[in-house]
C-alpha cells in the first residue's frame, strides 16, 4: 500500500517553521513523522465522515520520503492499534494525513503560546509521555491479527487440580497435582517416560480426562498418535471417547477437519508469501525433499493460491494439479508424497470447517500410510496449532493459577524427534506456546530422547514423570531428566531399583522427590 499525502495548505507553514526549530539540516519529513505521532498520543480519534476536513494543497509527502522502507511498518502499525483495523484497510492512508495535520496543529499553537519552549523541551516532556504509557496500558492485539482465520478459544481461569496417582502405603490417599498453579510450576508442560507395557498411555489418558473435567471441558485437547489404533485398541478406547467427549479421528479414513494451508495469511501478499514458504519448508523438511523440488513446490502452491479468491486457501489435490503441469511427466519424491496427500484425503477439503480448537480430538494417523506422508501430515498439524494459539492474546494469571485454553499430547516422542530437522518445531513450541495456556505434553519410551545433545527437551518440560524404563541404571540421564540433584537421585535410583508395573516417581512438588506412588490410569479411575 503506497501511502502518498499532502498537508492543509495553513499546515504547510507550519511545517517549514516547525523545521527550523530543528537541527540545521534537518528534513521536514521528521516533523511530519512526530506531529503523526503527537495527534496519537492526544488520542485523537477521527470518524470517515471527517476524511475531507483538511484539504490537500499544501506540502506533498512521496511514501518513501514520509517513511523509508525501514519504519514505514511501525507508523502504519500505530493506525491500525489506534483504530482496531487491519493493515491492508483502505483508509490507513487518509487517517495518516488526519493526524499529521492535527498533529502539526496542536504543536503550532504550542510553540505559539509559549516562547521559550524548545523543540528539545517538547521531545523529552513527551518521550518521557510515551514511556510512562508502557506501564499501564492495555494492548489489543486484534488489530495486527490475522483476521482471516477469525479463530478464538477461551480459556479457563480457576485452578485445575487433577488425580495422578496414589501414595503406597495409603491406596486411599491421593495425589493430587496442581496443574496451573504459577506459584508452584512457571509451565504446564508434562513429560511421561515409560517402557511400553508400563501403563504409560493409560496413565496420559488419565491426565487428559482429569484436565477436561476439572476444567468444566473448557479445556480441550488433542492426541496425537503416530503409530494409529488397531481395531482391538479402538474397542478398549470407547470409554475414554465416551468420558471426554472426544472425536476419534482416523486418518486418512476420516479426513482431519482442518486446511493446514489455513494458517497463511491469503490477503496480504508479502504475508502470504512468507506463509508459503513456511508451508513449503515444513513439507521439505520432514520429507527429505531437494532445493529444486522445494523451488517447485514453491511455485505450484503459489499458482494455487493465485486461483482462489482473498481469504479462501487451495486443497492439496489443487496444488497438486498445479504441480503436475509444472513439472509434466517428470515425476519425483515431491509428486508422490503431495499426490498421496491429495489422493487419500488426510485434510479435509470442505470451505467452512468447523473449529477443532474447541472439543477434543484423537488422532491416529494409520500405519498404512508411508512415514513421509505421516511426519509430514503430523507436522502441518502441529504447526497449525502453534500459528493459531501463537495469534491470539497471552492467557491472564489470576490468584496464582494460569488461565488455560488446550493441551496437545504428542506420543512417541522417542519415534517423532529422534532427527535434529524435527526438533526445531517443538523446541520452539516449547519455549513460546505456554504464554497462550497451551500444554504439551510429550510420551516417550526411554528419557533420552528428552536428553538431546543440542536441546534437552526435560528442561523445558516443568513436570515429570518416570516409569519403568530400559535405561534406568542411567542415573546422570535420570537426573536430567527430573530436574534432581544428586542427593534427590540417589533416592530416585532405589526407588527405581524396586518399581512395579503401574509405579512411577516424578518431580512434582506435591509429593516427595524421587519416592514411588501408585500412577491414576483411566482404566481403573
Amino acid at each position: 500500500m503506497l501511502i502518498n499525502i499532502k498537508t492543509s495548505e495553513a499546515n504547510q507553514e507550519i511545517v517549514r517553521k516547525l523545521t527550523s526549530k530543528l537541527p540545521v539540516g534537518t528534513k521536514e519529513n521528521v516533523v511530519a513523522r512526530i506531529a503523526l505521532g503527537y495527534s496519537l498520543q492526544n488520542g485523537k480519534h477521527f470518524t470517515s465522515s471527517e476524511f475531507n476536513i483538511y484539504d490537500s494543497k499544501g506540502k506533498e509527502y512521496k511514501d518513501h520520503i514520509l517513511f523509508d522502507a525501514k519504519h514505514k511498518d511501525f507508523y502504519v502499525a500505530l493506525i491500525c492499534q489506534h483504530y482496531g483495523i487491519y493493515k491492508t484497510d483502505d483508509n490507513i492512508p487518509k487517517y495518516i494525513k488526519l493526524h499529521i495535520d492535527h498533529g502539526l496543529e496542536l504543536m503550532d499553537n504550542l510553540f505559539s503560546s509559549q516562547n521559550n519552549y524548545t523543540f528539545f523541551d517538547f521531545l523529552t516532556e513527551h518521550l518521557d509521555k510515551g514511556i510512562s504509557f508502557l506501564d499501564s496500558v492495555k494492548v489489543d492485539l486484534g488489530a495486527v491479527k490475522n483476521n482471516n482465520q477469525s479463530i478464538e478459544k477461551s480459556s479457563f481461569v480457576e485452578p485445575i487440580k487433577i488425580s495422578i496417582g496414589n501414595k503406597l502405603e495409603n491406596k486411599n490417599e491421593e495425589i493430587e497435582l496442581s496443574f496451573n498453579d504459577t506459584k508452584l510450576y512457571n509451565n504446564n508442560h508434562i513429560a511421561v517416560a515409560g517402557s511400553s507395557g508400563t501403563g504409560k498411555t493409560q496413565f496420559a489418558l488419565q491426565i487428559l480426562k482429569e484436565i477436561s473435567e476439572k476444567s468444566n471441558h473448557h479445556v480441550n485437547f488433542i492426541y496425537l498418535d503416530f503409530k494409529g489404533l488397531k481395531d482391538d485398541d479402538l474397542k478398549n478406547m470407547q470409554p475414554f471417547f465416551e468420558r471426554t467427549k472426544a472425536q476419534f479421528i482416523d486418518a486418512p479414513n476420516t479426513p482431519f477437519p482442518v486446511n493446514p494451508l489455513s494458517f497463511i495469511d491469503s490477503i496480504n501478499d508479502t504475508n502470504k508469501r512468507l506463509g508459503i514458504d513456511k508451508f513449503v519448508d515444513i513439507i521439505c523438511k520432514y520429507s527429505n525433499i531437494g532445493i529444486k523440488q522445494r523451488g517447485t513446490l514453491r511455485d505450484a502452491t503459489s499458482e494455487a493460491f493465485i486461483l482462489k479468491k482473498p481469504g479462501e486457501y487451495p486443497s492439496f489435490s489443487e496444488i497438486n494439479e498445479q504441480l503436475l503441469e509444472i513439472v509434466g511427466d517428470k515425476r519425483d519424491t515431491l509428486t508422490e508424497i503431495i499426490d498421496e496427500l491429495s489422493r487419500y484425503n488426510v485434510f479435509k477439503e470442505d470451505k467452512k470447517i468447523k473449529n477443532f480448537l474447541n472439543q477434543n480430538v484423537y488422532l491416529s494417523l494409520s500405519g498404512d500410510l508411508s512415514n513421509s506422508v505421516r511426519f509430514t501430515s503430523l507436522f502441518l498439524i502441529i504447526n497449525y496449532i502453534y500459528n493459531v494459539f501463537m495469534n491470539m492474546e497471552s492467557t491472564p494469571t489470576d490468584n496464582g493459577c494460569r488461565a488455560m485454553r488446550y493441551v496437545l499430547l504428542i506420543d512417541e516422542a522417542h519415534v517423532i524427534f529422534k532427527e535434529k530437522k524435527y526438533q526445531d518445531i517443538l523446541e520452539k513450541i516449547l519455549r513460546e506456546i505456554r504464554s497462550k495456556g497451551v500444554s504439551v505434553v510429550l510420551l516417550s519410551q526411554g528419557i533420552e530422547e528428552f536428553n538431546q545433545p543440542t536441546f534437552d527437551f526435560s528442561s523445558m518440560c516443568e513436570i515429570s514423570f518416570l516409569l519403568n524404563v530400559k535405561d534406568k541404571n542411567n542415573t546422570k540421564a535420570i537426573n536430567k531428566f527430573l530436574g534432581f540433584s544428586d542427593k534427590d537421585g540417589t533416592k530416585a535410583y532405589r526407588s527405581l531399583e524396586k518399581i512395579q508395573k503401574g509405579q512411577a516417581i516424578s518431580n512434582i512438588k506435591e509429593f516427595p522427590k524421587g519416592e514411588l506412588f501408585e500412577i491414576k490410569q483411566f482404566y481403573n479411575s
